[in-house]
């Protein structure tokens, strides 16, 4: 019997995850996203890549960690496809750059400005990072189901966290602030790490994808009260808002091919 080949990096083979992936960047949450799965089993922790599978609707769904940026998030969205993942959802926390974007906001990311490296060795800049429109419906039907504030626009994909949180100690501060009131003023919702890289390399792999951000914090805005501090640790409405997405595709998937 041929022995079915494990990704070097995500140490999987194909049957150990399903076609629909949420990918949070910290290995820590895939646990707590795991026990709204059903039957969830850890499959795999190797190097920043946890991996949960368990089942929705008798769906079976994955969790796999992607780390922090582009790098390792590419390589994770890669070696999932090539063993039968074709949907991911990014889960995960962002600053808000609205000052209507409020912690505890959802941002839903319907495309992601390219402001990092790694795309860059898949597609030109000209090439768009686009979220799935289907993917992108589904989550803000979810987050409208619930009942969790939410906003749906462009996020800011970066590549240095400080960056953008001390830009005025960098050698090229002017160049990160002038950038940074550009996409204020184009209306950007939020910033983080992963989006662009994740909707650029399942465009060029023939994935759907799509993206859901906790608003942790808005420098843009005065310093949080006690009550906001709260929300930065409240993660349920995230988590409820993606694996609900899931739901609504794994439906509507069995409708269409039914």
């Amino acid at each position: 019997m041929e022995q079915m080949e494990i990704m070097y990096h995500i140490q999987m083979k194909k049957g150990d995850v399903g076609r629909y992936v949420l990918l949070p960047g910290d290995p820590g949450r895939c646990e707590p996203i795991s026990k709204y799965f059903d039957n969830a089993k850890k499959v795999a922790q190797h190097r920043e890549y946890t991996t949960y599978t368990g089942y929705l609707l008798g769906e079976k769904v994955s969790v796999t960690s992607t780390g922090i940026g582009g790098p390792s998030t590419a390589i994770a969205v890669e070696e999932l496809s090539k063993i039968g993942a074709d949907t991911f959802i990014r889960v995960g926390t962002s600053g808000g750059m609205q000052k209507y974007t409020k912690v505890g906001d959802l941002a839903i990311t319907s495309g992601a400005v390219r402001d990092e490296g790694t795309a860059e060795h898949y597609m030109p800049l000209a090439f768009p990072a686009v979220a799935n429109i289907d993917v992108t419906l589904a989550l803000r039907e979810a987050a409208e189901k619930l009942g969790f504030p939410y906003h749906v626009g462009i996020s800011q994909s970066k590549d240095s966290f400080y960056g953008q949180h001390q830009p005025e100690r960098m050698p090229v501060s002017y160049r990160l602030q002038n950038r940074w009131k550009a996409w204020i003023a184009g209306g950007v919702l939020c910033s983080e790490m992963e989006a662009a890289t994740i909707f650029v390399v399942c465009s060029v792999l023939k994935k759907r994808a799509g993206g859901v951000m906790l608003v942790a914090g808005n420098q843009e805005l005065p310093p949080l009260s006690s009550e906001e501090r709260a929300k930065l640790t409240d993660l349920d409405p995230l988590l409820r808002t993606a694996v609900e997405a899931l739901k609504i595709l794994i439906e509507k998937d069995r409708a269409a091919s039914a």
